[in-house]
């Protein structure tokens, strides 16, 4: 699976994203032509190399009327608030597929809303000040395009570093991370750090949570080109986004073991505590008798689940078993190819499994159905089993 990871221990900027995606692409030269043809109102975007504690990677200059961006965010240049509205005209007259577009005006809607629940006001009242100046019309449109353009499976990002301290704009002084930077990242692992600077925009937010598939640490993954973007300070850390591309193995064949010991429940306790998990989305559930301290017999409770699936698990675990602790191991696990079909007998439907692959086929009808017929034939299981069989050859011929 093409995995792509963005480690934002520096926070995240839309520019620093946009630099770091730049040196992944295969062609950068030719996608900045391109950005620059779009006709993004009186933009120029050139890159250059720059150098943070001895890392050099790659600083993107978006400069409007001349003047760069840098200029902009300290307020020594007058420009025209935009609104959602001439957002959205803009965005439409440029050469890019349906999906950037729709990608650009979701992040764009991401930034409307926690600036309107932060301002208290209407999304359509919203005027974007820095974030709808062209240079941020700029960062977000790129970012979005290399995105496409990279074509990843995944997108998995680090918890961001926000920072601290206060931050001048348009409103006065706010705190860091700026109220509209925290709304957007709702339910995302963030932390302040030691740095008391504002580390994370809401550009750099939006951008993250529109694209970010989960976040967490970097997962097992053979990278194959790494990317760095620069930002314009400096600080004792080097102030960059770090993104990698690589491969990852595919979830499906990766799953989590979740394990407790347990020594005060009844065996009709756990029984039930069994189904209950099978029901929250484990694949399998099995249990092992065990010598626990003190010399108590008990029991190891074993949970097979997906990934995905982990959270409902967990919290099944601790709600239908009296353990205060759960282990968790990754496994890779490897599964035949399995289909299911419906044969129809002069006994009744009975469905069959049939798996196959690494050089096997088997096949093997549902027990409910056999156990169905065996008890309306007054027959062992053993015997429907034989019954059903000659009664599958005779259709087949």
């Amino acid at each position: 699976m093409k995995t792509l990871y963005i480690d934002c221990n520096m926070g995240a900027a839309g520019d620093m994203l946009m630099s770091a995606l730049l040196e992944l692409h295969s062609d950068a030269e030719g996608f900045l032509s391109r950005l620059n043809a779009l006709g993004i109102p009186n933009v120029t975007v050139t890159k250059t190399q720059s150098v943070k504690c001895g890392i050099t990677g790659t600083h993107t200059n978006v400069s409007v009327d001349g003047l760069h961006e840098d200029v902009h965010m300290h307020g020594h240049h007058h420009h025209h608030h935009t609104g959602m509205h001439e957002i959205e005209h803009i965005i439409e007259h440029f050469d890019i597929p349906e999906k950037v577009r729709a990608d650009i005006k979701a992040v764009y809607h991401l930034i409307a809303e926690a600036e309107s629940r932060a301002h208290g006001c209407e999304i359509d009242q919203i005027h974007f000040h820095e974030v709808g100046q062209m240079d941020a019309v700029t960062d977000i449109t790129g970012v979005c395009m290399l995105i496409h353009e990279l074509g990843v499976d995944k997108i998995i990002a680090s918890p961001v570093r926000v920072g601290s301290g206060q931050v001048k704009c348009a409103h006065g002084i706010l705190p860091v991370p700026a109220p509209a930077t925290v709304y957007i990242l709702k339910d995302i692992p963030i932390y302040s750090g030691s740095i008391r600077d504002e580390m994370c925009t809401p550009t750099g937010a939006a951008l993250l949570a529109h694209f970010a598939d989960e976040f967490g640490d970097m997962p097992v993954m053979r990278v194959s080109k790494i990317g760095y973007g620069m930002g314009t300070k400096d600080f004792d850390t080097a102030n960059c986004i770090r993104v990698m591309i690589g491969e990852t193995e595919n979830e499906d064949n990766r799953v989590l073991e979740l394990k407790c010991n347990i020594d005060d429940m009844t065996a009709e306790e756990i029984g039930y505590a069994s189904d209950q998990l099978v029901k929250s989305g484990a694949i399998d559930v099995f249990t092992v008798p065990i010598g626990m301290k003190k010399n108590r017999p008990g029991t190891l409770l074993s949970c097979i689940c997906k990934i995905s699936d982990k959270d409902a698990v967990i919290s099944a675990v601790f709600r239908y078993t009296s353990t205060i602790g759960i282990r968790q191991n990754i496994c890779e696990r490897y599964v035949l190819d399995r289909t299911e079909s419906v044969v129809n007998t002069k006994y009744g439907d009975v469905r069959v499994k049939c798996s196959k692959g690494y050089g096997v086929k088997r096949t093997k009808t549902e027990y409910d159905d056999v156990a169905k017929i065996s008890e309306k034939l007054g027959v062992s299981v053993s015997e429907a089993r034989r019954l059903i069989g000659e009664e599958t050859k005779k259709n087949a011929q």
